[in-house]
């Protein structure tokens, strides 16, 4: 074993080495996208939740935001309002999401398959050159 492979500064370069490696691969970046544009994305709800659709569901009942101060009368009274807003939330997000991801992308997918199976694959110079040896026999024969 040679001195310089045990020196503090080669260890810390291929640690450094090996992190860039893992931190800018594709799939690394792809997810911190991903990550950061759902975050946002989520944001966007619960605003759409929040400033459109339970105001408009308080506007049922009387009061600014009616909504906040519904309560099961147990006790003091248990804060459902919010609760329901949270749910409402969730709801909206979870069927964006399906319909994004399993019907939009569902459908781009079947139709690229469908693509895919109406035109079938350009032969390759191998089976271009069996079909020729195979003509040329028939012909042959």
């Amino acid at each position: 074993m040679d001195i310089a492979d045990s020196l503090p500064t080669k260890h810390a370069f291929s640690l450094l080495e090996e992190f860039k490696n893992f931190a800018f691969k594709g799939n690394v970046i792809d997810l911190a996208v991903g990550v950061i544009i759902g975050a946002q994305f989520g944001k966007i709800v619960t605003s759409l939740v929040e400033n459109v659709i339970m105001p408009l569901l308080g506007g049922i009942l009387p009061g600014e935001q009616g909504y906040k101060e519904w309560k099961l009368p147990v006790g003091d009274g248990v804060p459902v309002g919010m609760f329901l807003a949270d749910v409402v939330s969730f709801l909206i997000l979870a069927a964006a999401l399906f319909l994004f991801i399993v019907k939009f992308l569902g459908w781009l997918m079947k139709s690229k398959a469908a693509d895919a199976a109406a035109t079938p694959p350009e032969p390759t110079k191998e089976e271009k050159l069996l079909t020729e040896i195979r003509d040329l026999l028939k012909a042959r024969a």
